[in-house]
C-alpha cells in the first residue's frame, strides 16, 4: 500500500496552501474588479483544492475541527469549479462562483492564522490554546473584511453583465 512519511506530507500540504494563499490574492482582486483572472484562478482553484484534500491523508482518529474546515471548503471549491469549468459562469453561476472563491480563499487565511498562533513564539504566547481574545479578535477582524469583500466581489462580478473580461 502507498503510504506518505508525515513530514513529507506536512511539507507538501503546507506549500500547496502557501501556493493557493498567494494565488488568491490576485484571483480575489480582479473579482473585486469584476473580472475573472482564468491563470489565477485556475491555480487557486487547483490548489486549494489539493490542499484540502490532503488534509484528509493525515493520520487521525475521529472527526477533528480541520476535517470539517476541510469538508466546507471542499464543498465551496466544488461550487465554485462547476460554477466556472461546467456552467461557465452562465447567469447566477457568476456570483455562485464569486461567493463561493471568495469564502475559499477566506477558510485558507483562517487556517494559516490558527496555523500562525500555533507556529510562532510570539503570537502562541497570546493565545496558547486559542481560546484567548488576541486569536479571536484577529479571527473577527479577518472574518468580517472577507465578509465584506465576499459581498462586493458577488456585486461586482453579477450575472447582468456581459460576460467578464478575462485578465
Amino acid at each position: 500500500m502507498f503510504a506518505l512519511d508525515p513530514t513529507t506530507l506536512v511539507g507538501f500540504h503546507t506549500w500547496l496552501s502557501l501556493i493557493a494563499i498567494v494565488a488568491g490574492f490576485p484571483a480575489a482582486a480582479a473579482l473585486l474588479k469584476g473580472q475573472l483572472s482564468r491563470s489565477w484562478n485556475g491555480i487557486f482553484l487547483w490548489m486549494a483544492i489539493a490542499t484540502s484534500a490532503t488534509g484528509f491523508l493525515f493520520p487521525f482518529s475521529g472527526v477533528l475541527p480541520s476535517h470539517i474546515v476541510g469538508a466546507i471548503s471542499l464543498a465551496l471549491l466544488a461550487a465554485a469549479a462547476i460554477a466556472l469549468y461546467v456552467r461557465g459562469l452562465e447567469g447566477a453561476w457568476r456570483r455562485t462562483y464569486a461567493i463561493s472563491a471568495m469564502l475559499s480563499f477566506y477558510l485558507l487565511i483562517f487556517v494559516l492564522i490558527a496555523q500562525l498562533f500555533l507556529k510562532v513564539p510570539a503570537l502562541n504566547a497570546m493565545a496558547p490554546t486559542q481560546a484567548e481574545p488576541p486569536f479571536a479578535i484577529v479571527q473577527g477582524i479577518v472574518l468580517a473584511l472577507f465578509l465584506a469583500l465576499t459581498v462586493l466581489a458577488a456585486r461586482r462580478f453579477r450575472d447582468d453583465r456581459p460576460a467578464a473580461r478575462a485578465v
